[in-house]
């Protein structure tokens, strides 16, 4: 048998790109309003796309390796709001992944949910659909920062989701909070904090509000990975942005590393604290490097030396998996790239410098570290543990992006 660099995926990302309104801040591949609900509704037709992609992919992985797959340890339905299929369309598609990857005995399935009384769906149901691990994306406690991101849920809807999750008995549950909000002060922050806390998550992923411009940046065009900006959204993001602060955010992550150290959350990653052994282990294989699969609208996968993804619009993704004129399907529209090893090996450490494990004290001998670990170490950026490994210190977090740029 042949061996393939990399070897088969360990974890399938599933993109549901349907909400049923858009935040303004929102980069991820989304459809909403009349194409989520009503008459013009487009998620069956893509759902019986998606089914048809997961085979393809299946078939061409059986192909690749001819002595067969061990089963994923991951499965993760993103989004979008995922949360808004019907249960038995859910307990479909992980039956469909089941068949046609295979799944481990303890594979850590997750489901991203609104937390909107109309969006969060039902707990029980996704339980006995085989979700095993539920992520909500609350974004703020705070009612009136949650109006200017342009979210329809209010901060009751996530104390109320979180307990339907845990009376349903889900054992695993996460929350994802933003920072560096337009008009969020420190304070506003620890307040919204010590709520999260108080309602006592296994996980919780904090991130600081980015506001690119994918079509500045030529990822919008017929076969990018990218939606086109709205003018709205575009107006949003210009007032935002010259609202941020970059004193404010550093206070505000510090605050949160020294606070969830506190209430026993451990900080694995630059953006991520759990509880013991709750680590996201779907997102474990994007920081260690390990190969995974991907299907839906502007879905990207890696194989260990290639990168690919999926072109973000609809049409093209049914056109393809789904012809009109019934023809045989073909995968839908995309790219993909080849890692070198350079460009391999700066990823290893800057992915490994994410984790709190961080890389071996014998990375910084070798480029891209080498150059850089003096001026690092000088700049307190950086520790070496009495295990000899490097890792980021707080300050190194917070200037995470200026080391990482030394390191491409």
């Amino acid at each position: 048998m042949n061996v393939v660099p990399g070897g088969p995926p360990v974890a399938l990302y599933v993109h549901i790109p349907f909400c049923v309104s858009i935040c303004p801040y929102c980069d991820f591949v989304v459809y909403a309003g009349a194409a989520t609900r009503g008459p013009a509704a487009r998620m069956s037709a893509f759902l019986e796309a998606l089914e048809t992609e997961i085979d393809l992919r299946a078939d061409a992985l059986d192909v690749r390796y001819p002595g067969g797959r061990a089963p994923l340890a991951s499965l993760y339905l993103g989004g979008g709001t995922p949360s808004l299929l019907a249960p038995d369309e859910v307990a479909r598609l992980i039956d469909r992944v089941r068949r046609r990857f295979g799944l481990t005995t303890d594979a850590e399935v997750t489901l991203e949910a609104n937390p909107g009384p109309d969006e969060r769906g039902d707990p029980a149901a996704w339980i006995q659909a085989g979700v095993t691990r539920l992520s909500i994306g609350a974004q703020s406690l705070d009612d009136g920062q949650l109006k200017r991101l342009g979210r329809r849920h209010r901060s009751t809807d996530v104390a109320d989701a979180i307990r339907e999750a845990r009376a349903a008995g889900f054992r695993s549950v996460s929350l994802d909070l933003l920072y560096d909000v337009p008009d969020q002060s420190v304070v506003s922050w620890m307040t919204t904090l010590d709520a999260a806390i108080e309602l006592g998550p296994d996980h919780l992923s904090l991130y600081a509000l980015t506001l690119d411009d994918p079509d500045a940046e030529g990822l919008t065009g017929p076969g990018g990975d990218h939606l086109p900006t709205t003018a709205g959204a575009r107006r949003w993001r210009e007032i935002a942005r010259s609202m941020q602060d970059e004193d404010h955010a550093a206070a505000q992550y510090h605050h949160a590393v020294v606070r969830l150290a506190e209430a026993g959350y451990r900080g694995y990653e630059i953006s991520n604290w759990a509880r013991p052994a709750h680590e996201s282990r779907h997102n474990r294989v994007y920081w260690e490097r390990r190969p995974y699969e991907a299907v839906g609208p502007g879905a990207h996968a890696f194989d260990g030396t290639t990168r690919r993804w999926n072109a973000a619009r609809l049409e093209g993704y049914l056109a393809a998996l789904t012809p009109a004129d019934g023809s045989t399907p073909t995968l839908p529209p995309g790219d993909s790239e080849s890692v070198d090893a350079e460009t391999a090996a700066s990823e290893r450490v800057i992915l490994g410098l994410r984790l709190d494990t961080g890389v071996p004290f014998a990375a910084t001998k070798e480029p891209p570290l080498a150059d850089a670990f003096g001026w690092a170490l000088t700049a307190e950026l950086v520790n070496v543990t009495p295990d000899d490994r490097v890792v980021l210190t707080t300050r190194g977090r917070l200037l995470s992006n200026e080391l990482f740029a030394r390191l491409v």
